[in-house]
């Protein structure tokens, strides 16, 4: 089964197989229904039982009873409204992120050491969690003493930001910008449709279901180092800008905060390659379609937040040196 699904994901169907487009043929919306049907019976079968002989009478009762499992193990995308298939549930996704973080921490030279500092980037974190499409996740907004220009979000609600991206970034609102677009990757959940497409089904499901390492995988160092490596795609990119933008604007803060960070790291871009577009590759036309956005749903931001002083004191004052991890 797990190599089923694995060469499912080879084939770049993956977890976002189909997404309900109109080209959509009869045959691959009765593949997508199987697939569906086959999340339901992991998510359902799999962690208490894993007897090969079990599983086989499963499977063989769940494709007998396929018309009953259609887009049953989907999930409806609360950003996109589009269903996609979902082979973990929603308290996985939190399990793989409180698992994972703390090696993620270690492995990017951990907590920035001012507590100031990570207040601040918690508070604007959790102001914009709070009107995203799924503010019920306990979200955490860490500050990481890492040289690199980059950002991350683990499943579940985890957030980090290096200290390459905290430096670079001059107000309150470009900070907003950047949590806004994390978030957004959390409520879409992304990070697990990658590690799905990019590390293989069967490693996450070991991953999600057993404190012993995966196959392959000989300790959760090595996956989490994988877990640093995923790259979104550019439909990921392009939705999380765009949700991310929304958020930030409920939120308070000025939408143009957006455009100001991309353009900044697309500058830095042109001198050298930096992490940030390693990971979160650019879509086209980035640029153009933030502002058609903010100029056609937002034409009055002049009262919303900017926050360059706050930014300043509360951030920029108290980043550790430069050689300090």
């Amino acid at each position: 089964m797990a190599l089923l699904l694995r060469q499912a994901a080879d084939k770049s169907l993956g977890i976002r197989a189909f997404r309900g487009s109109s080209d959509k043929t009869l045959a691959q919306t009765y593949f997508f229904s199987l697939l569906c049907g086959i999340s339901r019976f992991y998510n359902g079968y799999w962690f208490g039982f894993q007897e090969e002989s079990f599983m086989r009478k499963r499977l063989t009762l769940l494709i007998l009873a396929l018309p009953f499992y259609f887009f049953i193990g989907c999930a409806t995308n609360p950003i996109t409204g589009q269903q996609e298939l979902m082979l973990f549930s929603l308290q996985q996704d939190v399990e793989i992120g409180r698992k994972y973080a703390p090696e993620l921490e270690k492995q990017l030279g951990g907590r920035i050491a001012n507590q100031t500092l990570q207040n601040y980037i918690d508070s604007v974190g959790r102001r914009i969690a709070a009107v995203s499409h799924n503010p019920n996740f306990e979200y955490h907004f860490v500050a990481l003493n890492h040289e690199s220009i980059n950002a991350f979000a683990l499943p579940g609600g985890y957030v980090f930001l290096a200290r390459g991206m905290l430096e670079k970034l001059k107000t309150e609102a470009q900070l907003a910008a950047i949590l806004a677009h994390e978030i957004a990757h959390i409520v879409a959940r992304d990070t697990m449709n990658a590690m799905s497409n990019q590390m293989g089904i069967d490693i996450l499901f070991s991953a999600a279901t057993s404190e012993s390492t995966p196959t392959g995988v000989t300790t959760v160092a090595n996956l989490t180092n994988q877990i640093i490596g995923l790259s979104y795609s550019r439909e990921d990119e392009k939705t999380a800008d765009l949700a991310g933008l929304d958020y930030m604007t409920w939120a308070g803060y000025n939408p143009y905060g957006m455009v100001d960070t991309i353009r900044m790291l697309q500058r830095l871009q042109e001198s050298r390659p930096i992490e940030f577009f390693s990971t979160h590759p650019s879509p086209e036309n980035r640029l153009g379609y933030l502002t058609q956005k903010i100029q056609t749903q937002y034409p009055n931001v002049t009262t919303l937040k900017v926050g360059k002083q706050d930014y300043n004191t509360y951030v920029l004052q108290n980043l550790p040196p430069a050689d300090s991890d």
